[in-house]
């Protein structure tokens, strides 16, 4: 996903060969200084006139604003008007659809792996363990929040390469930067309904405008649902019929002398969503054999309250940051019948977890103001998480419930700053300090005794970066990146037993990007190039062993290399074309004997990593020769997107390959003023996608299948 820069600021099988990313540095300034010559069509047409100049897109990559042009390393933005026409509903939807990111999950409410460029966790040990990155608005979040909605979201940036030196410790991979839309000074707001196969059915609208002369507010709300798409092989109807309600309130006051006071308070509640093992190979529809109403009683909700209170002084802008994110989570996993009686074992099995967690974020920094000659940022971060991960029951009953509390005390200096050196010349250099505190007291119930047990870890480690960037032209720039990111160590959230509960290692990647970014002079066209190189020292591995449900928390050494290009053309007669390819060989570089689910040998390839991964979108507008009364003016509105992920192993073993697929997506609508009628197509091809997989000796697989084709109508009104 390219940026957008029409939108204003304030609102085994099939596998290749590996390929070395240090090939193709010698082509880089080639190809940058052949964009370099292309021409600018902000110039006089030959009819005399001048075409229309778009202006830059304004990101917040770096925790202040500045062009994303100029931000030194990878990074994807996907629009929210993007997000809307393509259905991403979620952050997770969002994520999949952007090339060089890979999302494990298992379609539940609580559970997500995020890799970037090939980095990441193997499995997700906890849920503090990650190595990305989501923010919202200056909230950093953890990826079990990634199931939020994409309810009123401005954009989303997903920022590649190690950004622990802004973010803090979990970015060893990259971040997910979410910035919602704010009130505006002008009344202003959409309303959108939807309803497709599957009982797919969504209302959303949001609401905003001045309150007072100085107050503004926006209020925005979505209730959605659908049918799960996989049966009950006992009744023959959807396993369950989750539901979602959102809701985000905010308030913004300004004194038009530099302060402003932004708050926010949203709630997001999901219910029946469930986490989904399903035997391999699928049937067709997908089934689970299992006690009908199992998973009535799953539900999660997500709160974030945040203040943000900014004032810019001549040369700079302070802006303090305190927010609260809470969640409270209800989830029923479940192996079926049909998975336990290939694995030999009888019938149903089923866990609840239960999980509440409370984060607290304080963030106060100064940066340079926009257009600034000179970028700079510096701050001080502190983070209060205290969380519960319970299991009180399962099949058998309460007689082997677990109790386990965690704490994280985090605290941070950071800064960063971009700085002319020579002409054309510029040079990046940041740095953070970490401190870190995490402890851990379970009770462990069974044999009618209950085993007490308390950990505590304490660390200090630093994150950075440093390089530089050339201006060939005014259009293009070059640059070259070397960065150390951190994933702290800490307590598994799946511990049975005090052996199990041994901390994990903290992991450490040391990684080196070389790219390119050009933008025309008009912002039509648009293209960016990189290079990448990952080195992770004592990535985090969960092993699991489904033959008896234990796990354990593991570290492996990992290393990835790739390259990666995208781009965007839009031409005068409304026909918008882009485009973005990613390369990734992931290797696992340790050899781990002796796990439950099977030896991991060095050399074999990181779980959900395809090699090759692309996309290719076409959007026209484009007005259409009928009246209809006194209507505005008509226009066909098209979009079609499609999406090739490739093959890439299901589990850190090796044991199979979750196979490529090839997605459709398509929006037919008409506009007419501020609304639109259409027609919508997911996954039209039909062709099965694995949200995951994973191996049972000898012979058993089982993983998610993501929804199969499905269409429906939708309409939209802005005003």
């Amino acid at each position: 996903m390219m940026i957008d820069p029409t939108r204003p600021p304030a609102t085994k099988a099939g596998r290749g060969p590996a390929l070395s990313p240090f090939g193709l540095l010698p082509f880089g300034p080639l190809v940058a200084a052949a964009l370099a010559a292309t021409p600018a069509s902000g110039q006089a047409a030959e009819d005399g006139t001048t075409a229309v100049e778009l202006a830059p897109m304004t990101v917040t990559a770096r925790r202040a604003e500045e062009g994303a042009k100029d931000v030194p390393f990878g990074l994807s933005v996907t629009t929210g008007e993007e997000i809307e026409a393509r259905r991403l509903q979620t952050i997770e939807d969002v994520l999949r659809a952007t090339p060089g990111v890979s999302v494990n999950s298992s379609g539940g409410p609580n559970l997500y792996n995020v890799s970037i460029r090939g980095v990441g966790a193997l499995y997700q040990m906890s849920m503090d363990d990650a190595s990305v990155v989501l923010n919202i608005d200056g909230t950093a979040l953890t990826p079990h929040y990634s199931g939020l909605g994409t309810l009123d979201v401005e954009r989303v940036e997903v920022l590649k390469g190690p950004q622990g030196t802004l973010f803090g410790g979990n970015g060893a991979a990259g971040a997910i930067n979410v910035t919602t839309r704010r009130p505006t000074r002008e009344l202003e707001g959409y309303l959108r309904g939807e309803y497709g196969q599957e009982n797919q059915h969504l209302v959303e609208g949001a609401v905003g405008g001045p309150l007072t002369e100085n107050l503004s507010g926006r209020v925005a709300l979505r209730s959605s649902g659908s049918d799960l798409w996989v049966d009950d092989l006992k009744t023959g109807d959807p396993l369950s019929k989750p539901t979602d309600l959102a809701f985000r309130g905010s308030l913004l006051w300004e004194d038009f002398d530099g302060t402003s006071i932004f708050a926010t308070a949203e709630r997001q509640q999901v219910k029946e969503l469930t986490n989904l093992l399903v035997l391999m190979p699928y049937r067709d529809p997908p089934v689970n054999d299992l006690t009908p109403g199992l998973f009535d009683d799953n539900e999660k909700t997500m709160e974030r309250y945040a203040l943000e209170i900014a004032h810019d002084f001549r040369d700079m802008r302070l802006t303090s940051t305190t927010s609260v994110a809470r969640s409270d989570f209800t989830g029923l996993v479940a192996y079926d019948r049909l998975i336990q009686q290939a694995m030999g074992r009888g019938g149903e099995y089923w866990i609840v977890d239960t999980s509440e967690e409370t984060v607290l974020v304080q963030d106060v920094r100064l940066s340079s103001l926009p257009e600034a000659p000179v970028f700079w940022v510096a701050g001080i971060n502190l983070h209060h998480g205290d969380r519960s991960y319970d299991t009180p029951r399962n099949t058998y009953g309460t007689g082997s419930a677990v109790e386990r509390d965690f704490t994280t005390r985090r605290y941070a200096v950071y800064g960063e700053a971009t700085v002319p050196v020579a002409p054309d010349w510029k040079l990046t250099a940041g740095l953070r300090q970490a401190w870190e505190e995490k402890t851990y007291d379970a009770v462990y119930h069974g044999g009618g005794m209950a085993t007490p047990d308390a950990r505590s870890l304490d660390d200090a480690y630093t994150t950075g970066r440093i390089g530089l960037s050339w201006a060939v032209t005014p259009e293009t720039t070059l640059h070259l990146l070397a960065s150390r990111g951190y994933d702290p160590g800490g307590f598994s959230d799946y511990s049975n037993q005090p052996a199990d509960s041994v901390p994990y290692k903290a992991a450490v990647n040391r990684s080196i990007e070389a790219g390119f970014k050009t933008l025309s002079a008009d912002g039509r066209f648009e293209l960016a190039g990189a290079v990448f190189f990952n080195d992770v020292k004592n990535n985090h591995l969960l092993s699991y062993d489904p033959n008896t449900y234990v796990t354990n928390a593991v570290n492996a050494d990992t290393r990835s290399q790739g390259a990666e290009i995208d781009g965007t053309l839009r031409l005068e007669n409304g026909l918008t074309l882009s485009a973005g390819l990613t390369f990734i060989d992931a290797r696992i570089r340790s050899d781990l004997i002796g796990l439950g689910a099977g030896d991991v040998q060095s050399g074999n390839d990181v779980p959900d990593v395809p090699r090759w991964a692309g996309r290719f979108s076409v959007g026209w507008v484009h007005d259409l020769p009928v009246r209809l009364g006194s209507l505005p003016q008509p226009a066909l509105n098209i979009r079609a997107d499609y999406t090739h992920v490739g093959a890439r192993s299901a589990d850190p073993q090796n044991s199979f390959d979750l196979g490529a697929y090839d997605e459709i997506d398509l929006h037919l609508g008409v506009m007419s003023g501020g609304g639109e009628l259409y027609l919508w197509g997911d996954n039209l091809l039909d062709e099965t996608r694995d949200l995951y997989g994973y191996f049972s000796a000898p012979l058993t697989a089982y993983g998610a299948p993501a929804r199969g084709r499905t269409v429906g109508v939708g309409f939209a009104w802005q005003f």
